[in-house]
């Protein structure tokens, strides 16, 4: 990767930055800045504000952010967002054109082809010339290698090279991710800004990825989950907590030692405060009504006490542990799902052949298996959205299905999180918004358009609009993307001990441990079997 040189001004700076959505306060005048060689990573809990930031920093935040302050990134810039552009940026929408367009090299491939073919049909010279400037302008970009170079970055991040020619909206979210993250990385840029980039990978691509990003020597703006990530590849750590950001040096274990002393002394500074303000208010009280003199003693520990609680030392809250929790469902048949032979083509590509599984009342299903393997096309299928190719699914009797698309897809964004609910069990708006409280989206977050909201608070919101269906089998493609660590387990534990029956996808190990998965299915194999611990090291494969 191209690196800036010493001497290089700051790379990515905010100063007196304050962001806000609708009556939310994300940020408060606050400042940071990520040199060259700096790598740094934003966490948070979800909605805490980590990608309205990141929109702030690229010039591309929602017409409901308001924000004021200052901006600053020199140098060329490789972003990477947490929802993919449809249809991508290139001339055409394969994704071999979506990254060459991070050099510009789509553009000018296609004038280098016009110019050729000019200067074949009539070589004046001054198209001659023409053909001459654009063909050096595209050797100068790289073009003659790109190929070679795109090959390997599809190495390393476990990519088919052909999917390359196909269109990026019929790839599945783990390839359209590494598509995405192929891009910035191709444009070899001077200051990166990811936003959860290690979402949909596998382990070895993570590991590749994580070898990238330690040797590359620009400025580097991180936000992410992955706490192996953030281990190894940051340097520094900000973390954003009710509108202030603050700054721990070393990576994240080195922030959470640090966090937990912080925490520790500011709790004993503030139990002293409280001690000297009873102490004196105490005493100040056993003072009043007596003498004039002791009156006025009285008076002035009362102006102690008022200055010592405007300055006192506030409580720092600890993160709070998530609990989620899902209505008990209409009891289903014994048996809600029963599928044979289900098969899945898109044209002559067959992606399942022949899968075949039987779930009883309560279980709980884990689908695993690469990215491509059919995965996302099965659950489709299962919750009715896709007809299969051939075979059958056969629902139970009474059974109430309710699906969670890995893209959110169930969820409105033009409406607000409040709008998303259904309201044919939960008649009344208190308790459509005690609904959403209850999954981590209380107050004005639950009048906001679904679409400003975060990965993770649409994740809450899918999660809260299943709550209000009263489902009894759930079909869960990736419920945990954009999670929180102590929201991932949460969400495992609460399906763990819902009665109903679950079908989920997911390539999180800490959600799947948490639900206790009674059987297995695996991809590409189509072998459905009861549930062994030994599968979990399939759970990340990707």
């Amino acid at each position: 990767m191209r690196s800036p040189t010493l001497g290089d001004p700051l790379m990515i700076v905010g100063s007196a930055l304050t962001i806000a959505i609708g009556g939310r306060t994300l940020l408060r005048d606050a400042g940071f800045l990520v040199n060259p060689g700096d790598k740094a990573g934003i966490v948070g809990r979800n909605g805490a504000g980590k990608s309205s930031l990141i929109s702030v920093l690229v010039g591309d935040p929602a017409p409901e952010v308001r924000w004021s302050g200052d901006v600053r990134i020199t140098g060329t810039v490789g972003y990477l967002p947490q929802v993919p552009a449809p249809g991508g940026l290139g001339l055409d929408p394969s994704g071999f054109s979506h990254v060459l367009s991070a050099r510009g090299l789509d553009v000018l491939d296609a004038e280098l082809t016009e110019a050729r073919r000019l200067m074949a049909a009539d070589p004046t010279p001054e198209r001659i010339e023409r053909f001459t400037d654009t063909e050096e302008r595209f050797r100068l970009l790289g073009g003659y290698e790109a190929e070679g170079v795109l090959a390997r970055l599809a190495d390393g991040l476990g990519l088919r090279q052909e999917l390359l020619l196909e269109d990026v909206d019929s790839l599945s979210g783990g390839q359209r991710r590494r598509v995405d993250l192929m891009r910035v990385l191709y444009q070899e840029p001077e200051a990166m800004i990811l936003d959860e980039p290690t979402n949909h990978l596998d382990v070895p691509a993570k590991r590749w990825l994580m070898d990238q990003l330690e040797r590359f020597r620009g400025a580097l703006l991180v936000v992410s989950h992955d706490l192996k990530l953030l281990d190894r590849s940051v340097t520094k750590v900000l973390h954003l907590a009710d509108g202030a950001l603050h700054e721990f040096k070393g990576t994240y274990s080195n922030y959470r030692t640090q966090l937990a002393e912080r925490l520790e002394q500011q709790q004993r500074v503030a139990a002293r405060d409280d001690r000297e303000i009873a102490r004196l208010t105490t005493l100040a009280d056993a003072m009043r009504g007596s003498t004039a003199r002791r009156a006025r003693v009285a008076t002035s520990l009362d102006k102690r006490v008022e200055r010592l609680e405007r300055t006192r030392t506030a409580h720092v809250r600890r993160e709070r542990s998530s609990t989620f929790r899902l209505p008990a469902p209409p009891r289903s048949g014994t048996t809600p799902l029963d599928v044979t032979g289900l098969s899945v083509a898109y044209g002559d590509a067959k992606v399942l052949l022949d899968v075949t599984m039987a779930l009883r009342r309560g279980e709980r299903a884990v689908v695993v298996g690469r990215n491509g393997a059919g995965k996302s096309s099965l659950l489709r299928c299962l919750a009715g959205v896709q007809e299969p190719t051939a075979g059958t699914v056969h629902l139970g009797h009474n059974v109430s299905i309710g699906y969670f698309a890995q893209e959110h897809e169930q969820v409105d964004l033009e409406r607000t999180a409040l709008d998303n609910v259904d309201d044919s069990v939960l008649v009344t708006v208190p308790d459509r918004r005690a609904l959403l409280g209850s999954f981590g989206l209380p107050g004005d977050l639950a009048g906001q358009p679904a679409g400003t909201l975060s990965g993770g608070e649409r994740a809450k919101l899918g999660l809260a609009m299943l709550a209000a269906g009263r489902a009894n089998l759930l079909v869960l493609d990736e419920p945990t993307n954009n999670l929180d660590p102590p929201s991932i387990a949460a969400v495992g534990d609460m399906l763990s001990r819902w009665p109903g029956t679950v079908v989920a996808v997911s390539h999180d190990r800490a959600f799947v441990e948490a639900l206790h998965p009674t059987h297995c299915l695996l991809l590409p194999d189509e072998r459905f079997t009861h549930w062994r611990d030994e599968y979990l090291d399939q759970v990340e494969q990707r």
